[in-house]
C-alpha cells in the first residue's frame, strides 16, 4: 500500500498539473465571456412536485370505463385511475389542459398498480395534439409487442407542456427501433422525471431522424434507465425551429440532470451499438441558434460496445460522473454539425478508453474544459486549441488509489476522493461564474461545494455522504444514487 501511495504521489507531480494563482480564475471566467445568451429552461422550471389539493374535479375511473371518461376530460379535471390491468391504450387525443389548469392522469400512489398493457396496433400511451397533461403513477408493460410506450404521434400537430412523472415503463423491447417515450412531432416544455425505463429497444427518442420536429425546451431528472438496447436517451438534431403556434422563439434550455444512465446490459453491438446519451445540434441560425443542453449530476454507467456520450452543437457538461471499464467516456464531436459553446466542468471519469475528447469544434465559439478528474488510457484528446491544463488526469489504474471504490460494482461503486488523494485546485469558483452556471457551487451530491477540488465531488472530506433528499432516481442497486 505505501509503495502505491508513493507511485500515484510521484506520478501527480509529473502528470498532474496544478496551475499557478489566478489561471484558475481566468480558465473559469472564460464560461462567461463565451457564453451563449442567457436561455430560459421553460415554464416545467417553476412546476412543484406535489399537485395541489384544492381546486381539483376528481374523476374516477377503472379498466371498464376509462376510454369513454378519457375522451371527455376538460381544464382542471383530476383522473384517478383504480389500480388493476388496462388492456387497451390511453389515447390522449386533443386532450388540452391549461397552464393555469392543467388535466392530471394518474394511478395509485402505493399498493397495486393500474397497469397498462402494450396491444399491437397501438402506442400504450397515444399523444395527439395535447397539452398541459399531467400523467403519473403509472406501469405501462409493452409486453415485448412491436409497439412504443409513450408516443407523441406524427400525424399531430403538436404536443407541448406535457409531464411524465414517477412512471414505470418495461418490456418495450420487441426491436431496438421501439422506445419507451418518443416524440415524432414539435414537442415544447415536457418534463420526464422519478421514472424507471427498463428493458426497452431505446429508452427516450426525442425528435425525428432527419433533424425535423424539435424537442425544445424539456426537463429530464431523476429517472433510472437501464438494459435498453439503443441509446438511453437520444435528442435528435434540430434543422429549423418549428414553425408552430406556441412553439418559443427565444432561447431555451433543455436539462438533463441526476438520472442514472446504464448500459451494463443488453446492449446492440456491432453497427447498432448506441451511447449512453446521444444529443444533436440545434438549429444552425435563427431561431433555436443558442439553445442548449445543460447536463448535470448524472451517473452514466458502462457501455461494452460504445462511449458513454457524444454529443454536438452547444452543450455543457458538469458535475457528473463516468463510468466505462471497457472503453470510452466523453466525445463531443461533428455528427450532424459541429462542436459550438462547448463547456465540460468538474466531472469524475474513469474510462479503458479516452476520457474526454472533442473533435473540430467552430473556433468562432469558446470551449472550456476545466476542473474535471480523469483516470482514463487516455485522458485527454482535445482539438482546435483547447486548454487542457486545468484538468487532474492520470492513467486508468490510478484510480483506485485516488478513488475509494472506482471498480466496484454499481451496488458499491463510490467515486469519492480518498483524503490527501484529490490535490486542491488552487482558487475557488468566482461569484461570477456562479451566476452564470449555478450548478457550479454544489458537486454531484448536490452538498455545497467546500473545496475547490477537482472533480465531480467536493463535499466534506472523510466518508462519501450521499445525495441530499429528493436528488437522484429511485435505485437501490446505484450507490452513488443514493
Amino acid at each position: 500500500m505505501g509503495r502505491n501511495r508513493m507511485r500515484l504521489e510521484a506520478r501527480t507531480r509529473l502528470v498532474w498539473w496544478r496551475p499557478a494563482g489566478g489561471v484558475v480564475l481566468l480558465m473559469l471566467a472564460l464560461v462567461v465571456a463565451g457564453g451563449s445568451a442567457p436561455v430560459a429552461t421553460g415554464g416545467a422550471e417553476s412546476e412543484t412536485r406535489k399537485t395541489p389539493e384544492g381546486g381539483w374535479n376528481r374523476v374516477q375511473a377503472d379498466p371498464a370505463n376509462y376510454r369513454e371518461v378519457v375522451s371527455e376530460l376538460e381544464p382542471g379535471d383530476w383522473l384517478q385511475l383504480a389500480p388493476g390491468d388496462y388492456p387497451r391504450a390511453l389515447r390522449l387525443h386533443d386532450v388540452q389542459g391549461t397552464a393555469e389548469r392543467p388535466i392530471v392522469i394518474s394511478g395509485p400512489e402505493s399498493g397495486e398498480p393500474a397497469v397498462f398493457h402494450g396491444r399491437r396496433g397501438e402506442n400504450t400511451v397515444s399523444l395527439l395534439d395535447a397539452a398541459h397533461v399531467v400523467i403519473r403513477h403509472l406501469t405501462l408493460d409493452g409486453g415485448g409487442e412491436p409497439v412504443s410506450g409513450v408516443v407523441a404521434e406524427a400525424h399531430g400537430e403538436y404536443a407541448h407542456d406535457i409531464t411524465l412523472e414517477s412512471l414505470t415503463v418495461r418490456r418495450y423491447d420487441r426491436s431496438q427501433g421501439n422506445s419507451a417515450i418518443t416524440t415524432r412531432v414539435p414537442a415544447w416544455n415536457w418534463v420526464i422525471r422519478d421514472s424507471t425505463i427498463k428493458d426497452a429497444g431505446t429508452g427516450m427518442y426525442l425528435g425525428q431522424p432527419d433533424g425535423d420536429n424539435a424537442f425544445v425546451g424539456g426537463r429530464i431528472e431523476n429517472n433510472r434507465i437501464v438494459r435498453t438496447l439503443g441509446y438511453n436517451i437520444q435528442i435528435k438534431h434540430q434543422n429549423s425551429r418549428d414553425d408552430v403556434p406556441g412553439m418559443p422563439a427565444e432561447p431555451r434550455e433543455t436539462l438533463i440532470r441526476y438520472n442514472l444512465l446504464s448500459k451494463a446490459e443488453r446492449g446492440s453491438s456491432g453497427g447498432r451499438a448506441r451511447p449512453n446519451l446521444l444529443v444533436g445540434h440545434f438549429p444552425p441560425t435563427g431561431a433555436g441558434a443558442e439553445d442548449r443542453y445543460r447536463i448535470v449530476g448524472n451517473l452514466f454507467y458502462q457501455n461494452p460496445h460504445e462511449r458513454l456520450f457524444q454529443g454536438e452543437g452547444n452543450v455543457a457538461l458538469t458535475n457528473n460522473l463516468f463510468v466505462n471499464h471497457h472503453g470510452d467516456a466523453l466525445l463531443v464531436r461533428p455528427h450532424n454539425h459541429v462542436p459550438r459553446d462547448v463547456k465540460i466542468l468538474n466531472n469524475t471519469l474513469v474510462a479503458e478508453g479516452f476520457g474526454i475528447r472533442v473533435d473540430e469544434p467552430d473556433p468562432a465559439h469558446v470551449q472550456v474544459v476545466s476542473g474535471n478528474a480523469v483516470f482514463a488510457g487516455a485522458p485527454l484528446q482535445l482539438s482546435g486549441g483547447i486548454d487542457s491544463r486545468d484538468n487532474l488526469t492520470a492513467e486508468r489504474d490510478e484510480a483506485e488509489h485516488a478513488l475509494r471504490a472506482p471498480d466496484a460494482a454499481l451496488d458499491a461503486l463510490d467515486l469519492y476522493p480518498r483524503p490527501g488523494r484529490m490535490y486542491e485546485r488552487e482558487a475557488p469558483v468566482t461569484d461570477q461564474v456562479k451566476a452564470k452556471w449555478p450548478e457550479l457551487e454544489h458537486d454531484y451530491n448536490e452538498r455545497p461545494r467546500l473545496r475547490p477540488v477537482w472533480g465531480a465531488y467536493a463535499g466534506p472530506t472523510g466518508a462519501n455522504p450521499g445525495r441530499v433528499p429528493g436528488i437522484g432516481p429511485a435505485a437501490p442497486e446505484c450507490a452513488p444514487c443514493r
